[in-house]
């Protein structure tokens, strides 16, 4: 095995031998002539539209970029970070991924002062459909990448922002980070995959309470039912965040990526089917460098250097 995407394994119902999971570039993009065909890709960061991307040492940081909105999300913000996921599934060098956002929010949901005025006069159910399955691609995309992702909330987090976090493999708050599904106070349903998400999270009973009632959450609270991993005092947040993504960073991106996929289907599949995948994805291992890389290092008492190889 030569690369990341030839080890990496699909781990499913009925399926017992490896496949290539290699990037699909057209499974999870938005349609020609959508606004994401005349965005830049700035291969080692910069500024887009409404978000920042900025790469070191193998840590991809997404910022999203509209603090005077508290960061609400626009149609151009999901293929934004679309275009951003393509990148990172693609790039071997992308180690791990963080989303913030910028300034004192996190992501306050969707920005309902964009087109959503009216809406049931101007385009009906077809057009807020084709917005939402850009939604719901950017949700899943989000889930599917093999590169872990670490969520660093540092303000509030409401509706689909608040599940962008949960999207993520870690959830990391500031000490000021609020939290709320507000869905319902805003007359929505919930999105961004939160029914799929919160249940696994906190229990069905404590998801359906976050969503029909739609409290706003301290941080403390939020880590007590088990919404964040961690809450960290304010001052002492971005080290924490940029400590975090670092270990993220020098870890074994096949394995990981295998454990990822272990852990996110572990709900769908029996304990024979998921002893069966860790076989094949353990075995799969073992055929690789960073592995053998894993053992010398033990063995030389040094810490290993992986290269998803």
């Amino acid at each position: 095995m030569t690369s990341a995407a030839a080890t990496t394994v699909a781990i499913s119902l009925g399926r017992t031998e490896p496949r290539r999971v290699g990037l699909n570039p057209t499974a999870l993009r938005y349609r020609r002539g959508e606004p994401g065909d005349r965005l830049a890709r700035p291969e080692r960061g910069g500024t887009v539209e409404t978000i920042t991307v900025e790469r070191a040492e193998g840590v991809v940081t997404v910022t999203l970029n509209r603090p005077r909105k508290k960061n609400a999300m626009t149609p151009t913000m999901w293929v934004e970070l679309l275009e951003v996921f393509d990148q990172v599934e693609a790039d071997r060098a992308d180690r791990a991924l963080v989303i913030t956002g910028a300034e004192d929010a996190f992501c306050s949901g969707a920005d309902l002062t964009e087109g959503a005025a009216g809406e049931e006069d101007a385009g009906g159910v077809a057009a807020s459909l084709e917005r939402m399955q850009l939604v719901s691609r950017c949700a899943l995309r989000l889930h599917e990448l093999r590169t872990p992702t670490l969520a660093a909330v540092n303000g509030v987090a409401a509706g689909a922002g608040l599940n962008l976090a949960l999207g993520c493999d870690l959830v990391v708050a500031s000490d000021r980070a609020r939290f709320s599904e507000i869905f319902s106070k805003r007359g929505l349903s919930v999105d961004f995959g939160g029914s799929w998400l919160l249940p696994r999270l906190v229990g069905l009973h404590r998801a359906k309470e976050l969503v029909f009632l739609a409290d706003i959450i301290d941080a403390a609270e939020a880590e007590r039912i088990g919404l964040v991993n961690r809450v960290v005092p304010e001052a002492e947040f971005a080290g924490v965040v940029a400590d975090l993504a670092a270990r993220l960073a020098a870890l074994p991106p096949i394995q990981v990526a295998n454990s990822k996929r272990l852990l996110n289907q572990s709900s769908s599949v029996s304990m024979a089917e998921a002893l069966e995948a860790e076989g094949l994805a353990q075995a799969l291992s073992f055929q690789t460098r960073d592995t053998i890389e894993a053992i010398l290092a033990f063995v030389q008492k040094r810490d290993p250097r992986f290269e998803g190889r």
